[in-house]
């Protein structure tokens, strides 16, 4: 720290060391509970907006929503609304004047007939008022949503953002310490330690608490409440997050319901893993979907899972199903861990093991070759139905063929066990998947005819040929 800044090494904690709200970023063992910590850290005021105080972007934010939804009822803001007008706005301007903006945006992108062309315009008129390229207000306004996002405060909804409803007096709340005069140093302390949330207090963590129950009445999700008496914020939050899981779960069987009417959205995505470029691909007007080259391998499990849920069929839960975790809006939030399958699919009468990796070379082997085999056999030992294993990578390297190909376990007594396991490249495994929603016969069913089919090519065979084989079988199918 310098002498001009006012503040000591000491008045933040010793050098090099974690903060507390970094300790407790990574203490937190659930998605809510990390998004928790970043909404503490985003709501400090650490923009400058003059030279007296300072604003927070996110609940600059969240107050334009407020406003929207007074005048329309809704708090979505769609994407060119936030690169044009959102993000290049700040509580100096006149937040009536922004909203005004927004909607007027919004109804003349309503009528235009090429909405592409609409939205290109819009940034374009933007540009020559602040000096930037036009590419960075996409760029910028992408990764701003990320970081509002990361906050769990807000939510997708296509390409723009909307309020998460359970939040909706929180973020009233919230709003009220947009603007600060707070001298630097408090700042940057409350930024270390993590600010005081509005639910930290008995009284708004009851009114937190009330918006989630009548969401939860709405759905007509049952729950029950912890018997635990409700006189401290602490409890209340307790109760909350427990509650919470309730919507949480509710919402992802609603989500799994919808994906058989998602199929084409789901093989672009694994058109875009196979070239896995970083690249986009335009679905409609409002939804634009891309995979980050640095989170390829969390898209991949992504991707497959919801493959499946559009199959259809499950026996088990959807969140029984994956191994990784996702956020508010079912997106992947890092890969499954090590200790177990990336997802398990039951149904009525049998099961899919489904492993996935972004590796091609001759490491894969070394790498998915024996937890493959070992979690296929973890489950044939533990469950009365048929288990099979389907490993899906963009390129099946000869040596990780071969393994499965033998596709010998032996347990811990010794027992030769022989497992099912069918590699097939992610091409592959699009093309069939794209094949079934075409022909009407998107079923697991439909899928295991093919896995058995091309697990019995195996006999005879070595590990090039049976790939061979395989890419014959599916072409031909």
């Amino acid at each position: 720290m310098t002498k001009k800044s006012g503040i000591a090494q000491t008045d933040i904690g010793p050098i090099d060391g974690i903060t507390p709200l970094g300790e407790a970023f990574y203490a937190a063992d659930t998605v809510s509970a990390q998004q928790e910590c970043f909404l503490r850290g985003l709501i400090v005021p650490m923009e400058e907006l003059d030279e007296d105080r300072c604003f927070s972007p996110l609940l600059w934010v969240l107050a334009i929503m407020i406003e929207l939804e007074k005048k329309t009822g809704d708090t979505k803001i769609n994407f060119v609304e936030f690169a044009t007008l959102v993000q290049t706005s700040n509580p100096k301007f006149d937040i009536d004047e922004v909203t005004d903006a927004i909607i007027a945006l919004r109804e003349d992108r309503k009528k235009a007939e090429n909405k592409k062309r609409f939205d290109n315009e819009a940034i374009g008129g933007v540009d020559q008022y602040y000096q930037k390229l036009r590419q960075n207000f996409k760029d910028y306004a992408d990764m701003n949503i990320r970081y509002l996002i990361s906050s769990g405060i807000v939510k997708r909804a296509g390409r723009g953002v909307t309020l998460v409803p359970e939040y909706h007096s929180t973020a009233i709340e919230l709003v009220k310490g947009m603007v600060s005069s707070e001298p630097y140093k408090e700042r940057l302390i409350r930024l270390c330690e993590g600010a005081e949330l509005p639910t930290d207090n008995k009284d708004m963590a009851n009114a937190a608490l009330k918006d989630l129950k009548a969401e939860l009445d709405y759905y007509n999700v049952p729950y029950t409440i912890p018997d635990i008496p409700l006189d401290n914020a602490q409890n209340i939050n307790m109760v909350r997050a427990s509650l919470k899981q309730n919507i949480d779960h509710y919402k992802e069987e609603q989500y799994t319901i919808h994906q058989v009417n998602e199929w084409q959205e789901i093989y672009e995505y694994m058109q875009l893993l196979v070239v896995n470029n970083g690249r986009e691909k335009e679905i409609d007007d409002d939804n634009v979907i891309r995979v980050p080259k640095s989170e390829a391998a969390a898209y991949l499990e992504w991707t497959l899972w919801r493959a499946f849920l559009a199959i259809d069929h499950l026996a088990n839960k959807p969140y029984d199903a994956r191994g990784f975790r996702i956020d508010q809006d079912y997106l992947p939030v890092g890969t499954a861990p090590g200790g177990g399958p990336d997802m398990i699919f039951e149904f009525e009468d049998y099961i899919i093991v489904v492993e996935v990796t972004m590796s091609t070379n001759s490491r894969q082997e070394a790498m998915e070759g024996e937890p493959v085999r070992r979690h296929v056999a973890d489950l044939v030992m533990s469950e009365n139905k048929p288990v099979y294993g389907v490993f899906v990578a963009n390129r099946i390297d000869s040596n990780t063929a071969e393994t499965f190909r033998i596709g010998v376990w032996y347990n811990n007594k010794d027992e030769r066990m022989a497992l099912r396991i069918v590699p097939f490249t992610l091409r592959q495994f699009s093309y069939y998947f794209k094949l079934m929603f075409e022909s009407g016969k998107a079923a697991p069913d439909y899928f295991l005819a093919l896995f058995k089919k091309c697990f019995d090519a195996k006999e005879g065979k070595d590990g090039p040929e049976w790939k061979e084989e395989i890419e014959r079988i599916i072409t031909k199918f």
